[in-house]
């Protein structure tokens, strides 16, 4: 089961000032399951671990299936919160290196949509060449610019590749259940469809559809996934006590440190794995609480690698921040440090034992120099790297997400700082209706 430790927290924050807290951060769980702040129709993320009906499941079942046996490549195409979650649990769960073709018992997921980069489409469109690949869109509207340019290039690749019916049914629709460019292409179209819901917001959506889609089709045990958010979704109710409750524990103790000026938070992991979920927590934490000139600013390192670029600033430079670690007690497999006659490199005291031991011990001595230096800790531990205790850190960090943003005084579900370059965009690219604005933007960039 997910625990969290404070221990290294206590120097900076007194226990008492954490307690001092309760009532605050009670009444933001309050407004959270009550529904009574701002963003409100947006909740719906509460309760994915238990919503999802078994006729949807077995739908997703039969693609998942299906595909199984007709391809080696599934591209995901989507941005934000339609392309992070699933990656994090993705590359949590997937080997770090290639497998082949042959030795493939679920299509590996390859991302697009994610960013304009031309030469990263047409060496994606190189890649899919001659290959067995399906396509999952992930968009509300169907109109956001990069997964939509995406998909327009994709679907072209596809019908070229295996005609007109084959690509109708290697393609799968993840978007509204009743409007946008999206859904009406895909009732022109007769593509396979999920429906995102209304009331979900793209940062909480990884156990919608939006997740779980792709995620089964490689192979994921989404039952699993669901069943850890679930049980952190009990130990996480209205009804739980402040000490005991994880994420109401975690939503205090950023809101205690921002308060004594530490601004910045900076996820750290020491599982390469594990990368991809710092960037889907970067994303819910950056977009739910960074406004009206509030908010802690997310960062995220991967150690041990990062403490040779980023070591030195986090030791001696600004005391602004502070770090979240997510440990993994339990790695999966056992490599030994062997022995060398002439132990050249000087590691022959670590002969025969394990590698995880090495960095076990480089992520307790780490927190120790950091905590002395300045930097308060907070341990997030999980027992292994599995879809069950990833759904338990996905809602976890989404539950702490609401209630630290009620707690700072924003509404955590809305993000209207996104479309400031969009209209900017939009403008210089002359996209019709935008008349008015393109002719601003020429005379501010005129008279630089």
């Amino acid at each position: 089961m997910l625990s969290l430790d404070l221990t290294n927290v206590y120097s900076f924050v007194s226990g008492e000032e954490l307690e001092g807290m309760e009532k605050e951060i009670n009444k933001s769980v309050k407004t959270v399951f009550n529904g009574s702040g701002a963003g409100s129709d947006f909740l719906g993320w509460l309760d994915l671990p238990v919503a999802m009906g078994d006729k949807t499941k077995r739908e997703i079942a039969v693609i998942a299936n299906e595909l199984k046996k007709e391809v080696k490549y599934l591209v995901v195409i989507g941005i934000g919160g339609s392309y992070l979650g699933a990656r994090a649990v993705s590359d949590a769960l997937s080997s770090n290196f290639p497998v082949s073709d042959n030795e493939k018992e679920f299509p590996e997921i390859i991302f697009a949509g994610q960013q304009i980069g031309e030469d990263y489409l047409f060496e994606l469109l190189g890649f899919l060449k001659e290959k067995a690949y399906a396509i999952c869109v992930i968009s509300k509207s169907g109109t956001t610019t990069e997964p939509a340019l995406a998909f327009r290039l994709l679907k072209d690749h596809l019908v070229q590749s295996v005609g007109q019916e084959m690509a109708r049914k290697r393609i799968i629709a993840i978007t509204d259940g009743h409007k946008g460019a999206l859904r009406q292409l895909a009732e022109k179209e007769g593509y396979r469809s999920f429906v995102i819901p209304d009331d979900v917001g793209g940062r909480f959506s990884v156990l919608s559809p939006v997740g779980l889609v792709p995620l089964a089709i490689a192979g994921v045990d989404i039952e699993a996934l669901l069943d850890g958010a679930k049980e952190m979704r009990a130990k996480t109710g209205k009804d739980v006590p402040f000490k005991e409750n994880p994420a109401a524990l975690y939503a205090a103790i950023r809101n205690a440190l921002y308060r004594k000026d530490k601004f910045i938070e900076i996820m750290v992991n020491y599982d390469p794995k594990l990368h991809y979920l710092s960037e889907w927590w970067k994303q819910l934490y950056g977009e739910s609480e960074g406004k009206d000139s509030k908010g802690i600013f997310p960062a995220g390192v991967d150690f041990t690698s990062d403490l040779h670029s980023m070591g030195q600033y986090i030791q001696e430079g600004r005391r602004e921040l502070f770090e979240t670690v997510i440990s993994v007690k339990k790695a999966k497999n056992t490599v030994l440090v062997p022995s060398e006659k002439e132990d050249l490199d000087k590691l022959n005291y670590l002969s025969g034992r394990r590698i995880d031991e090495v960095n076990k011990m480089a992520e307790l001595g780490t927190l120790l120099a950091h905590v002395e230096g300045g930097v308060p800790n907070i341990k997030v531990e999980i027992d292994s790297l599995d879809e069950h205790h990833l759904g338990q850190l996905i809602y976890f960090f989404e539950m702490a997400c609401a209630i630290s943003g009620y707690t700072l005084g924003v509404n955590p579900f809305n993000q209207p700082g996104v479309e400031a370059y969009k209209r900017n965009m939009f403008a210089l690219l002359g996209k019709p209706g935008y008349e008015k604005e393109t002719e601003e933007i020429k005379r501010k960039v005129k008279h630089r």
